[in-house]
Parts: structure tokens; sequence; C-alpha cells
């Protein structure tokens, strides 16, 4: 194994290791205090790791690393909103909260690797299908734009149905578990039910986000480490942004502008390639401009 996975699966156990064992080895409620210190350390630990990729393998995959970071930073704001739907509807004590979303982020991690590896030698075997991410891409991005407010319908999807028909359910959280034991029977408590949602969530979000990557570098270190980062970080993220986040009401707009920015790229990739660091304005821009626009002008009642 090339020895850059070997340094990259060390510092990821590394961080989680501290995630779980040390900040988090009580559960308890996370304030807006916590919640940020944890978000800039990841944030640090993703951008350090950027200044590695930069060191090891030369400005242009650096360049990439950062822009694909930002772009996955950029699009798994959409994923706090829905996070914070789940929780609500299931009513996750707060104090739990973490355990959800920090044993989603191992699913993520297993399911952004299937998803970028495919994506990648679906490229490389069938350049056309390219066509085909772009599109999803623009048809992502006009969805974003048009669609009004998030609504969540558990009982109405395919995972709740499982889960009710396979799987005995118990209405009640009993210290965070997962599973409870009754009777030398097992039941799933409404905390596993949570975590099904986060997981399926970030399986739909992967749809629009691995495409958007691959836009940006054929580099598979480079695609997964920057897309893993990045989702590393989100937990922290969720609780210093779930107050604050539905005053970004515009926020929307520049991830709409985003998805096409990118869907467009991956259309004329053949005829004209957008340099990286144009793709890295861009989006930084999209997001500053979108965040700045909401807090400027106030949201419809």
């Amino acid at each position: 194994m090339e020895l850059n996975w070997v340094i990259f699966g060390v510092v990821v156990f590394i961080a989680l290791f501290l995630d779980l064992f040390v900040f988090h080895r009580n559960p308890h409620k996370i304030s807006l205090k916590e919640a940020l210190l944890l978000s800039a350390f990841w944030i640090a630990v993703g951008v350090a790791f950027g200044a590695y990729v930069y060191y090891t393998k030369g400005y242009d995959r650096g360049v990439e690393y950062m822009t694909g970071y930002l772009l996955e930073k950029a699009l798994s704001l959409d994923n706090i909103f829905v996070f914070i739907l789940i929780f609500s509807y299931f009513k996750v004590p707060e104090e739990f909260r973490h355990k959800v979303l920090f044993w989603g982020v191992f699913g993520a991690i297993f399911f952004r690797a299937i998803f970028i590896f495919a994506g990648l030698e679906l490229i490389k075997h069938f350049h056309w299908i390219v066509y085909v991410f772009g599109i999803i891409l623009i048809v992502s991005a006009i969805k974003l734009l048009t669609t009004e407010e998030k609504e969540f319908h558990p009982e109405k999807t395919l995972v709740y149905r499982i889960a009710k028909t396979f799987i005995p359910l118990r209405p009640n959280y009993i210290d965070g578990k997962f599973f409870i034991k009754e009777g030398g029977k097992l039941f799933a408590t409404p905390m596993f039910l949570a975590l099904m949602f986060v997981e399926s969530s970030d399986i739909m979000f992967a749809i629009d986000s691995v495409p958007a990557i691959l836009a940006i570098s054929n580099d598979p270190f480079v695609v997964y480490t920057s897309n893993i980062f990045a989702i590393l970080g989100l937990r922290s993220l969720y609780f210093a942004a779930a107050g604050i986040l539905p005053l970004f009401h515009l926020l929307h707009y520049g991830l709409s502008f985003i998805l096409g920015f990118i869907g467009v790229k991956m259309l004329i990739s053949d005829f004209y390639k957008i340099p990286v660091e144009v793709s890295l304005l861009l989006i930084g821009s999209a997001i500053f401009i979108s965040t700045i626009a909401s807090l400027i002008i106030k949201k419809k009642t």
C-alpha cells in the first residue's frame, strides 16, 4: 500500500479516537463554544492534510485538494438541515446526537469509497459518463433552486418500512443504546432509526457531491481524502451551526450555483478545461456572497 494512504489512515484513526474517547468520553450536551472549538480542530486537520498533499504531490494536487475540500464542505451544509429534521422527528436527546453522527461517519467513509472509486472507474472506461454526471448536477442545481422548504416524512420512506418490517422496535431511549435486550429478544431503539436515516441521507447527498468532486480531480487520493476530511468535521459543524443555519435562508442559491457550475464544467470538459483555481475562487465566492446576502436580506414570513 502506498505510504500516503497509510498516513491518511493513521491520521483519521487518531482523530476519530480523540473525538470518541477523549473529547466525548462521556455523553453530554455540546455547547456552542465546544462545537466551535471542535469545528476549528477538524478544519485545522483538514487544511493541514491539504498542506501535506501540496508538499508530497505538488501544487496542482494541492489546489485540487483544497477545492474539493471546500466544495464538499459547502455541499455538506445542506446535510445539516436534514440532520436537524431527523433529530427533531425522532426526538433524539441532545446528549446522544454526537454518538449518532459519530457512527454515521463510519458508514459515510465506507459508502463514499464505493461511490468515488466506482465513479473514477466509470469515467476511466466510459468517458461519456462525464456528461451524465454533469446533467445530474445541473438537475440537482435546478431542484435545489426551486424547492422551497424541506419536508421529512420517514414513515413514507423505504428505510422506515424495511426497519419496521424486519427489526422489532421500542419507542424509548435507553442510555443512548442502539439496541436493547428484553426477554432474550433484541429490539432497536429510535437511536438506531435515526442512525439509519443519517446514513441514508449521506448516500443521497453523495449522488450530488461525488460527481461534483470528480469534476475537480481524477486523482483517487486527492478526491477521497478531501471528501472524507470534509465529512469528518460535519458533526461538529452541525452542533455549531444547527441553531443559526436557518438564518442563512439564501445559502441554497449559492449551493445551487456551485452544483450548476460544476455540472457545466463537466459538460464542456472536452472543449475547455476550467482551471481549478477558477473553480476554487467561484465556489468560495458563492458561499461568501449567499451567506452575506442572507444576513442583509431578511427572510420573508
